[in-house]
């Protein structure tokens, strides 16, 4: 793909967020420069799809020349979500171009992973599933991966899968706020298993306002369900009564709510607020 200062943005930067994205400044003048674009031209069919390969005509575009100050041709730059992490310069061998683009492409691991995060982003859990056990097949101790796998088997409403995969996180894992979140959420899910119907928490919220463990139960029993707004509607509710109950749990079950609740950004950030006027 030829690609000029107008789209250079688009065709090199945002797209390296999803690949590497393979630069080369040639000229029509240059035999290196043809030489080495046969190279690359052949190693992108080889590896189909797993990097971009793009070409500026140096003749032609003198702001993008001057902006990364060239010297000479042929010259190569690799970028990788937005940014230039290697370049390659003069005449090369096909070794040498190959051994370039090699170290530019992210391991099988990082692949599924990267694949599984875009199909969570889309929506898609059942292909991010498929992506994550992947990762996880080739490095079981992928604590990233493995978080993710959590949530989603939790997003899935499969929370004994949850609980199994979430004890097999590492201890270097069990530092990462994202396990105590997790851990929030695990056991909210568990003690829901045990509690009374909702009809009956707000029953007895109703008869007694003050009764926050009543409303804790009703909160534990809407995450179980998924419904993040009531659950973090009683939440904030026993931080506004008592910031000493159970050890300030309406605060801590808040934050790990919160981040379970990231497809709804609006009503997380409206209750982040409420939480901090709370707070303050």
């Amino acid at each position: 793909m030829d690609v000029t200062l107008a789209n250079f943005e688009r065709e090199v930067l945002l797209a390296s967020r999803d690949l590497p994205v393979i630069v080369q400044f040639w000229s029509a003048r240059s035999a290196a420069c043809q030489q080495l674009a046969q190279s690359f031209a052949k190693l992108e069919q080889e590896h189909k799809g797993r990097f971009k390969l793009t070409r500026v005509d140096a003749d032609n575009n003198p702001e993008l020349v001057q902006h990364f100050q060239l010297r000479s041709l042929p010259f190569v730059i690799a970028f990788v979500n937005t940014q230039p992490v290697d370049s390659l310069s003069g005449a090369v061998s096909d070794a040498q171009a190959r051994e370039f683009i090699e170290r530019q492409l992210p391991s099988p691991i990082e692949e599924a992973y990267n694949a599984a995060l875009q199909a969570r982003q889309a929506g898609d859990l059942e292909a991010a599933e498929k992506h994550l056990k992947a990762a996880l097949v080739l490095d079981p101790k992928f604590d990233d991966a493995r978080f993710d796998y959590v949530e989603v088997l939790l997003e899935t409403d499969r929370g004994e899968d949850a609980q199994a995969h979430f004890d097999r996180i590492t201890p270097v894992g069990q530092a990462d706020p994202r396990h105590s979140a997790l851990a929030t959420i695990l056991a909210a899910r568990a003690k829901a298993l045990e509690l009374p119907e909702e009809d009956a928490l707000i029953a007895r919220i109703e008869q007694d306002p003050a009764n926050l463990q009543a409303r804790l139960e009703l909160a534990n029993l809407r995450i179980a369900r998924r419904a993040w707004a009531g659950a973090m509607e009683e939440l904030l509710e026993i931080v506004r009564r008592d910031r000493t109950f159970e050890d300030d749990i309406g605060r801590k079950t808040l934050i790990a709510v919160f981040s379970q609740a990231s497809a709804q950004p609006e009503l997380v950030s409206q209750t982040r607020r409420k939480l901090s006027t709370l707070l303050n």
